[in-house]
């Protein structure tokens, strides 16, 4: 079985760095959009990590609920103000092993495409709008994929140089699977260190067709958390699913 088979592997690698990550935007448009969506709650994030979104969503008087397959990520929430008060289920976010009824679910910050195989991302729509009340809202955040950076991306890239230590990136691509493996690779002192990180991505359309299949309906599409509008040349996309 592949080490990218386990859920918890993102945040046993990341989760000390993860609020701090150079990758990682201000998340209070997303709380501000999906406060607006929520409709007095309740609401649940699948992959609450950290909780830079829960946290800010719960301080508007929201009752949030979240998953998280990572104790490491889900011990730096814990250590923030208000982050005992939030229940979590530890737990793969495909499963969505809790019970509803949600007026919103969301699943931001391209973590749908942590989930590497196909029938998983499936799965987690189709338990998603399991514990969705009629209605109710599931909302993605994902990159729109790109071939032409794909050649770009399998280049050594350098991250980081000190007098210390050196921190290369690599890419490799499986076109046919819609996947590709980083590996972030940083040598000091010590030896060398890896932190490898993999991705199933999807287009726009594949991602409705799996939301149609379980029973959810695309209603709105930005190309960002400020409502701006979504076309052919977005670099991302924020769709709003419903149950139907």
């Amino acid at each position: 079985m592949s080490a990218f088979d386990d859920p918890g592997l993102f945040g046993r690698l990341w989760a000390a760095d993860y609020d701090s990550g150079d990758t990682n935007p201000d998340p209070m448009p997303a709380v501000d959009f999906l406060a607006d969506l929520a409709d007095g709650g309740p609401v649940l994030e699948l992959a609450i990590g950290t909780g830079r979104v829960a946290l800010p969503l719960a301080e508007r008087g929201l009752t949030v609920q979240g998953i998280e397959a990572s104790e490491e990520m889900l011990a730096q929430m814990r250590a923030k103000p208000g982050g005992d008060q939030i229940p979590v289920v530890v737990a793969d976010m495909a499963d969505v092993p809790v019970t509803g009824e949600f007026r919103l679910a969301y699943l931001v910050f391209n973590t749908l495409f942590n989930l590497v195989d196909a029938e998983r991302q499936a799965d987690c729509f189709r338990n998603v709008a399991r514990v969705l009340s009629p209605g109710g809202a599931f909302v993605i955040e994902t990159f729109v994929p790109d071939p032409r950076d794909f050649d770009a991306d399998e280049q050594v890239r350098v991250r980081a140089v000190t007098e210390d230590s050196a921190t290369i990136r690599l890419h490799s691509y499986d076109r046919s699977a819609q996947r590709f493996i980083r590996q972030t690779i940083t040598f000091d002192g010590d030896g060398v260190h890896l932190k490898p990180f993999a991705m199933r991505y999807a287009w726009p359309h594949q991602i409705d067709e799996m939301a149609q299949q379980a029973g959810l309906r695309l209603t709105e599409r930005y190309a960002d958390w400020h409502r701006r509008p979504f076309d052919a040349s977005s670099p991302a996309h924020i769709s709003v699913y419903r149950k139907q």
